[in-house]
């Protein structure tokens, strides 16, 4: 390749190929965890003014999950305590959380501009609480949430200014 192009406008055309990817994967993710979270936001509602026990059970049986399993138990427990208020927060919070994601994952699997800037702010304000909830009990899971988000708003900051320089760049 001559040095002279490198930089040109074919490098700023498959460098944007290969970042949109990256961010159609990103939006993906996000549109993926929103709808997951609106499942759980249904699926609270519907437990409402449910004996929650007598729901789950056949649905548990169903799956084959063993009740006795000692990290179940523990979930399980804290799902049978569940009051109906408790039913209600955890639904509205899930439909907040679901929305955010979804404009998200939606902007960026559109390609818009805003939606890079917006999943930057979102994700990086989740941060210092995900550090928190690490310092207060460090576990994989914690620590993997964490790195994943700090990759996903330091790639769209690197992406987001590279798009920016190679518009400012004249061809």
């Amino acid at each position: 390749m001559d040095p002279a192009t490198i930089g040109g406008p074919e490098d700023v055309r498959n460098n944007h190929r290969r970042s949109d990817g990256t961010v159609m994967l990103i939006g993906a993710l996000k549109l993926f965890k929103g709808l997951l979270l609106l499942l759980l936001a249904f699926g609270s509602l519907h437990l409402l003014h449910r004996d929650i026990a007598e729901t789950l059970s056949p649905i548990i049986a169903e799956l084959h999950i063993d009740p006795e399993n000692r990290h179940f138990a523990r979930a399980l427990a804290s799902i049978w305590a569940l009051d109906d208020r408790a039913l209600k927060r955890i639904g509205a919070g899930a439909f907040f959380y679901a929305a955010l994601l979804s404009t998200e994952g939606i902007g960026l699997l559109l390609r818009q501009r805003w939606a890079e800037y917006f999943t930057v702010l979102v994700t990086g304000s989740f941060v210092p609480l995900e550090l928190y909830e690490l310092a207060r009990r460090a576990t994989v899971t914690r620590l993997l949430v964490l790195a994943i988000n700090v990759a996903i708003v330091w790639y769209l900051v690197a992406h987001i200014a590279s798009t920016r320089a190679a518009v400012r760049r004249p061809l």
